[in-house]
């Protein structure tokens, strides 16, 4: 049976036999012992994404001790759902989400990784529920992901993928008006400020 620990662009965690390309966590451990997600899904503010794997560690069992393992399609995928490249794992790609992030904010240096979590967890979430925000979908950059319908899309190319835990559909055009954005806003900033997320081969 399949564990749940899979991440959609909504931030909400299913069961589900698709891994996809990236490993993260919420900074620690929230599953029960009998492997089941707890009332919170967080442990803490650090919500990062992992590469597979690093330096020959191996973690078996999967929610066993320690943190929460999480797996996400893509990039765009955790992206979305609030996560940010780890410092550890993927320091360079954290180098250059952290240098993007300053050019959006007219900061004079990088942000340290707690700052840009405390900013992030206040805009991923309301409450426990999944915070969105409205932009034209025009003005969004690659990378962003929006929901139509209850359905989440990435943008990439002047089109709209939609997403499913396996990989993207077709493209379709951008939505006309104001859409409802899942990247949080920071993230987005970054995006439109040099950051190109990893995408899954299926985001042609």
């Amino acid at each position: 049976m399949p564990l749940p620990n899979r991440v959609d662009p909504f931030g909400a965690i299913a069961a589900v036999p698709e891994r996809g390309l990236f490993l993260g966590n919420r900074g620690g451990r929230f599953h029960r012992d009998d492997r089941t997600i707890g009332p919170r899904p967080w442990a803490s503010r650090q919500w990062i994404c992992c590469v597979l794997s690093f330096k020959g560690r191996r973690r078996t069992p999967l929610m066993g001790r320690g943190y929460t393992e999480l797996f996400f399609l893509d990039e765009a995928t955790a992206l979305a759902a609030g996560h940010r490249p780890c410092f550890e794992c993927r320091r360079a790609d954290a180098t250059r989400f952290a240098a993007a992030w300053a050019r959006a904010k007219g900061l004079p240096a990088p942000p340290k990784a707690p700052d840009m979590d405390a900013v992030l967890h206040a805009e991923r979430l309301e409450g426990r529920v999944k915070r969105t925000w409205k932009a034209e979908a025009a003005g969004l950059p690659d990378g962003a992901m929006i929901a139509v319908g209850g359905q989440a899309f990435a943008v990439r190319g002047g089109m709209t993928l939609a997403w499913s835990y396996g990989g993207y559909g077709e493209g379709t055009p951008l939505p006309s008006g104001p859409v409802d954005v899942l990247t949080p806003a920071a993230i987005v900033a970054a995006l439109q400020n040099g950051f190109t997320p990893l995408w899954h081969p299926s985001a042609r």
